[in-house]
């Protein structure tokens, strides 16, 4: 049975999603099962795929992709970004379900790669809204309204602005790294980035539950 069909089940009867007597046979961490997190306003359950069997997703299985535009990223974006993995993205999920509105997890990929799937708990800011060359009212807006900047005489103060994770489709992907670099160039503080360079590949393979 498909992962997204199952933990919707379990959610709707109220039940553990695969529980038993032993928990859970594929866990997150040693100590971690699952994560409940709020998409779109409504719960969700992240958890691994059960199936012991279970292989990442055809629309990841590619290795290679032509470079330029597709190259290997490195670990280190910029000074001050923090590089993180799946267990800090948890762990800043779990953040945001219990009420804390100081972060907000981006995908930064478009439309149509976000139907395909993404990481329950995510907004959805294609990385073309603040590309160099995109509209600077909508960049304006979304600094203010989504990330908590505040425009002051033609500057901008960060000191109440929200914390950022941001990912796109991989270690290869470029699309959170234009996102990342263009918000420093706005002045965004980078103590206040962070980047899941993993993105969607690396939180495929690892099965766990994905939204769409």
């Amino acid at each position: 049975m498909n992962r997204s069909i199952v933990v919707t089940v379990a959610l709707c009867l109220g039940q553990p999603a695969y529980g038993g007597a032993d928990g859970l046979r594929v866990k997150i961490s040693p100590t971690v099962e699952t994560v409940e997190v709020i998409h779109q306003a409504k719960p969700v359950t992240i958890m691994r795929d059960q199936g012991v069997d279970n292989t990442v997703n055809p629309i990841y299985a590619r290795t290679s992709r032509d470079c330029p535009p597709f190259c290997i990223q490195p670990s280190v974006l910029a000074p001050g970004v923090d590089t993180i993995g799946e267990l800090e993205v948890l762990d800043y999920l779990r953040q945001i379900a219990a009420g804390d509105n100081s972060v907000v997890v981006i995908d930064s990929r478009t439309a149509g790669w976000v139907e395909k799937g993404t990481i329950p708990g995510s907004i959805s800011i294609p990385w073309t809204t603040l590309s160099p060359g995109a509209d600077p009212f909508e960049i304006a807006e979304i600094l203010e309204q989504t990330f908590g900047a505040i425009s002051q005489e033609g500057l901008w103060n960060y000191a109440n602005a929200k914390t950022l994770v941001l990912f796109c489709n991989g270690m290869w992907c470029g699309q959170s790294p234009s996102n990342i670099k263009a918000l420093l160039n706005f002045g965004y503080p980078a103590h206040k980035i962070k980047w899941y360079r993993g993105g969607m590949q690396a939180w495929e393979i690892l099965g766990l539950t994905v939204v769409r």
